[in-house]
Formats: structure tokens, sequence, C-alpha cells
């Protein structure tokens, strides 16, 4: 509760924390809107592969002109401007600079940068999850062994859900469920880009005049994107994916502690301390009573009969028996919120969420039947969608995990529904993306698939 106060502090010494951000979309734009307007904050530079792009966006958040005008890292670091430019390395090596922001959603690129940002001696905070997912928590590792921070993102998901399981735990009160809201009918998962603008309501037309990209929306609609949220937070929170992946049940917030509870218990989960998303939508289509597709929460258990008593004398909505109740936000603002991630690395030497072992991975699965000599399109694309399932089970059967599973072929054929092997493609050994997340199952294998030191 004192970030503002410090970084009003570092303000008034003239000594402000120089954050470079990498990646120029929504994110990084609803990022750059507020931290123009934030004491303490200097955004040496914005690196993107179009410029053009950097440039708009801060043209768009009412970034002037003169304050974007620097002509290197060099000059941004002397005069308080900003430098855009399309070299990523470039701007992590620049002299001054205190905190990267990993913003470009791309996985290899995510994990190049956080190399690099260990050699240069950054703080990171990884806004791209998908480069989270696939091998956060050997990068995670690699940055505490560096005396460096490697950070969830604050305003996503995934941070704003590691809160509220800590909030529950530094109280006292037993974890038994947390995650997210979102809309889903299982139809969704054979969903394509070709087709994903239907489910929104909207004619690609209107999607293209509004700049928004198929792929990435059909990520959030396909369960993909779920899968990856809800990995980043088992490996952040020592929460677990069920066996059989997320279920999606249609749940609003006055029935989390209903319905979110074991089902020996009476609720729908395979166990307590369990990661999973809730539906907005009941299955026939219809819109849950005030649903949290744009929220996340936390459902935590009454450890003496004293405390439920307390959640009744406080007007928590609880279970029937009065031992369990939840905590949530209705909404996350993204970019908007990322400066509290950014404050507390570079203040406090404190991340807001960070992997801590590898406990949940999201495998790419067969939207269909696919043939051998087939191309793997990824994330959001028309031939495999992500599965969240525990890590342990993900290497025992050596599946492929979601952020490799572009643009490499099909050595034999897939059956729809079934997961791809690391055997069933073939990959570049030499490509650094593959070898991080092999080094990383081999440690976390070693580990017994599971290491919180």
């Amino acid at each position: 509760m004192n970030l503002h106060r410090l970084l009003c502090q570092r303000a008034e010494i003239g000594r402000p924390i120089r954050v470079g951000l990498i990646g120029a979309g929504k994110f990084g734009a609803m990022f750059l809107a507020q931290a123009r307007l934030t004491p303490g904050l200097h955004v040496l530079g914005v690196a993107d592969l179009e410029p053009a792009r950097a440039k708009a966006a801060l043209a768009t958040t009412g970034w002037p002109a003169a304050q974007t005008s620097a002509s290197s890292f060099a000059r941004a670091l002397e005069s308080g401007e900003t430098h855009v430019s399309d070299d990523a390395q470039a701007l992590i090596a620049a002299a001054g600079l205190d905190v990267v922001v990993e913003a470009t959603g791309h996985p290899a690129a995510g994990i190049r940068h956080a190399r690099l940002c260990r050699t240069h001696g950054r703080h990171l905070i990884m806004v791209n999850v998908e480069a989270d997912a696939l091998a956060g928590p050997l990068l995670a590792r690699e940055a505490a062994a560096a005396g460096l921070v490697y950070s969830l993102a604050y305003g996503d998901q995934p941070a704003l859900i590691c809160e509220l399981v800590d909030w529950a735990r530094a109280c006292g009160l037993p974890v038994i469920a947390a995650g997210k809201g979102t809309k889903y009918l299982p139809t969704y998962h054979a969903s394509t880009p070709e087709t994903v603008w239907e489910f929104y309501g909207l004619t690609p037309e209107q999607a293209a005049a509004a700049g928004m990209n198929p792929k990435m929306f059909n990520s959030f609609l396909d369960g993909t994107k779920s899968g990856i949220e809800m990995a980043a937070v088992a490996n952040a929170t020592d929460l677990t994916p069920a066996p059989d992946g997320l279920a999606f049940p249609p749940c609003g917030s006055d029935d989390l502690a209903t319905r979110l509870r074991p089902r020996a218990d009476g609720g729908i989960l395979h166990h307590a301390g369990q990661v999973e998303v809730v539906s907005s939508l009941n299955r026939d289509g219809s819109v849950v009573a005030r649903d949290l597709r744009w929220g996340v929460y936390v459902v935590f258990a009454a450890p003496s009969d004293y405390t439920a008593h307390c959640f009744a004398e406080y007007g928590l909505v609880t279970s029937a028996d009065g031992q369990v109740s939840a905590l949530y936000r209705p909404c996350h603002l993204i970019g908007l919120e990322l400066g509290i991630s950014v404050a507390s690395v570079a203040l406090r030497g404190e991340a807001t969420g960070a992997p801590t072992g590898f406990r949940g991975d999201v495998v790419a699965t067969a939207k269909r039947n696919l043939a051998a000599g087939e191309v793997l399109d990824g994330e959001g694309g028309t031939t495999v969608w992500g599965v969240l399932m525990p890590a342990a089970d993900s290497l025992s059967i050596g599946a492929l995990p979601i952020g490799l599973a572009q643009g490499v072929t099909l050595s034999r054929p897939v059956a729809a529904g079934g997961p791809v092997h690391w055997s069933d493609v073939t990959t570049d050994a030499a490509d650094e993306a593959v070898q991080v997340r092999r080094a990383m199952e081999e440690l976390f294998a070693a580990d017994g698939r599971d290491a919180a030191e």
C-alpha cells in the first residue's frame, strides 16, 4: 500500500524507475497510457518490430511528440525522453535500464528476451504468458540465481489470481480453488480463425476494420488461452489442474462457494487446491447470473467453527454449511494496472506472482484428424488447441507443449482430440525455445516434477 509514496520519492530525488517496453500491442499501449501519468517512472524505450506501430501507440495514448523524439537510448537516458526502436536487444542492453516489460505474446521471443535480461542484469515482467507457460519455471529460477526478479504481469488475470491466493493464505484461510471466468461452450474447441467472428457476433469485415487478430481472439475462445493462464497460476501458487484439465463449469459469483468444492463435499472439483475456469454461459447458451466473464476468484475454507461464524456475521456468501466462501474481483484492466508490477519489482524486489515449480502444462491437442505431413499452425489456429494437464502427466506421455506447435511438421497422423507428442513432429534441436523447454523438462523431472526451491 506504499507503492505510490515510494514512486513519489523516486521522482523527488530525480531517480525514476527506467522501463523498457518490448511489444506495442494492446497490452503495451494500455501500459503506456498510464506510465506517462505515473510519478517516478521513465519509459526509456519502446521496441517493436514495427516502430510505426509503437509511435502510433504512444501518440494514441497521449504522449507528446517531443517526449518521444530521442534519437537513441543514450539520449533518452540523458533527456528523460523515450526512444522508439525495432531492436529489442539494444533496448535490453541500454545503459540505465531497470525493468523490462516483455509484451510480445510470442513464446520464442519471450524466452530470448528473458535470457538477455539475465545477461544484462534486468528485472523482467513477463506479460507474455505464452512464454511463461512454455518455460517460465526455468526462466524464473535462472533470474533468481542471477539476483533478478522475474514477475507475472499485474492487471493480467494470472497475477490477480495469485494475489487473491496469497491474500487467503496470508489470512490463514485454506484455498480450495482459484481461477477466472470466461465465455465458454464445448463447441468452441473446434473454432478456427475462419469461424471465430460468428461467436463474437462480428463479421470478418468488422473485425478487420477494428484491427482484431483472428488467431489471438480464437485462442481466447477455443480454450487455449485459459489453459495457458491456469498453467501460469498453478506454477506460481502450487495449486494444480485436475487430471482431465479444465471443465469450464457454468458458475456465477454467488455460487462459487457451493459449486467449487471437491465432489466428495458436494461440489464439482476433482480435488481441493485446484485451478479452474468458470464459464459465463450455461451449456444451453444462456448467460449465467452474476457471471465472472472478466473476473478472477479464490474459494477458501473456514479453518474453524469460529471463523465460519465470522463469515456469517460479516455477510459473506457461503456454502450451505457455512464452511466455504469466496472472494472475487469482477474485472481486470490488463496494461492499465501494469505499473503495480513495475513498482513492486523495482522498489521492493518483489514479483507480482512468479513460477515456483512446474505443476501445469498446456499440451497441443488435435482439433480434427491430422495427417502426416501437415504443418501445425499453433495457438489459435486451425490444427490444434491447448489442453491444460498436470505437468507430471505431460512429461510422462512426452506431450508437445502448445508453445512449440507452430510451424512444425507432423511425421505421423494424430486423431481428433488426441495430444500431439514430441515424437509426432520434427523439431529443430538448435532452436533456442526447444532447447530451453527441453532443459526445463529435464530439470523438473529430476526434481520430482515440482520444485519450490
